[in-house]
């Protein structure tokens, strides 16, 4: 398979793709080649997770919109996504190059003045917006005094390198 040239600088390199690639699951064996590459969509997502834009900005040279977050939303939902992280994880573990000193840290977030409007009858909704890890019931929005809040905690490795998000 032809290497993909690296159009951005923040897209993966040779050597980072030979490390994902095998992790990632088999790619189904019916139906319609693909048009595009693994390797660009998971760019394109890198690219807006990097970036915080909409998915609508995606560059068209990674592929349409569309099809990117169809790959990020279809692995949320199955947790590839968390196998994946899991496997590097490890993996840097017995290389030795993680160390697991953790910072955490919190904040205080106040709450737009809207979000309050949460649908009452969230059964009839489309799809659910997590992947496979459902929101334990104490977390979302709380009142105080300052008004509707919520607390956020993040766990940073010693590299400063996000961990987890709650």
């Amino acid at each position: 398979m032809a290497t993909l040239t690296v159009t951005r600088r923040h897209d993966l390199t040779d050597a980072q793709w030979a490390a994902l690639a095998p992790l990632l699951p088999a790619p189904p064996v019916r139906g319609r080649p693909p048009k595009w590459t693994r390797r660009q969509l998971i760019d394109g997502i890198r690219w807006r997770i990097r970036i915080g834009a909409p998915w609508r900005d995606v560059p068209a040279e990674y592929a349409p919109w569309p099809t990117i977050y169809g790959l990020f939303r279809r692995w949320q939902r199955d947790g590839t996504w968390d196998r994946i992280l899991s496997a590097l994880q490890a993996r840097g573990d017995s290389e030795g190059r993680i160390d697991w000193t953790v910072s955490v840290d919190s904040r205080t977030s106040r709450a737009h003045q809207h979000a309050a409007g949460a649908r009452t009858d969230s059964h009839l909704q489309k799809e659910r917006p997590g992947g496979v890890h459902d929101e334990p019931a104490d977390h979302g929005l709380g009142r105080s005094r300052g008004g509707l809040t919520t607390k956020t905690h993040l766990a940073c490795e010693q590299s400063q390198k996000c961990c987890r998000r709650s």
